[in-house]
Formats: C-alpha cells, structure tokens, sequence
C-alpha cells in the first residue's frame, strides 16, 4: 500500500449500476454510450448503503457543466491524501478488488465518508483508492 497525494478536486459525471456487482458492465455501456470514452479518465466510485454497495461508473468532464447537458448526475472526487494499491491486468484479475478494498478499508485514518475510488489509468492497470482524514 502506498500514499498517493490528489492535488485538486475532480468533476466527473457518473452512472449508478442498478445492482452490485451484476450491474456494474451495463453502467459503464450506457456512461460510454451516452458521452464517450475518448479523451477521458474514467473511474468506479462505490460504498456500502444499507447491506448492498452503490456503484457509479464515472468519466471526467471534457467541458465545465458536460455532466449536467448530458442529463448525467455528477459528482467531486475530493482533493487530499489517499490510501492506495495497484491492480495489474485488471480485467483479468477482477477476483483483486475485493480482497484490495477490504485492505485498503482497515486502515485507521480512513474518512468514513468518503467512497472507494477505482481510478482506470490505463487498459491494463487501476489504482484503488480511499480517503484518508484530513491531517
């Protein structure tokens, strides 16, 4: 695990699955389907509510209010110090991002509040991402 440092906040626009995890490939068709995926840093947003995870896929906005003319919910990605693990060749390690979370989640300084980021750098590798509290 490593601390990475975000600099400034992030505006993403974002679908939310209907289910976890069966829905979470149909969020990202139709976030894709409606924006595009060309030119933009896409993201898995999730947290527990009530027994169940809610799941956001998530891209950047290439113009400021891109999220709200595209009738997309949006959402900040906030600023400050994260806990974090890589995932190699994600798409054919999905089994890790269980294991990687509940890590990640046993941290102490962790900010309850905030959600678990999965930050898609490339096709072959995630960054997974928590909170930390504010110093």
């Amino acid at each position: 695990m490593e601390t990475y440092k975000l600099d400034h906040d992030i505006k993403v626009f974002c679908v939310t699955a209907d289910s976890f995890p069966n829905g979470v490939q149909a969020a990202y068709d139709n976030l894709h389907a409606k924006a595009g995926q060309e030119g933009r840093t896409i993201y898995g947003l999730s947290k527990p509510d009530n027994n169940q995870i809610v799941y956001k896929a998530a891209a950047t906005e290439k113009f400021d209010g891109e999220g709200n003319q595209l009738g997309l919910e949006t959402f900040i990605i906030p600023k400050g110090e994260y806990v974090t693990e890589t995932i190699h060749d994600w798409k054919n390690n999905m089994q890790k991002f269980g294991p990687t979370f509940m890590a990640l989640l046993a941290n102490s300084r962790l900010d309850w509040s905030s959600w678990c980021i999965e930050w898609y750098k490339n096709d072959d590798e995630v960054l997974c991402m928590v909170k930390l509290q504010n110093a």
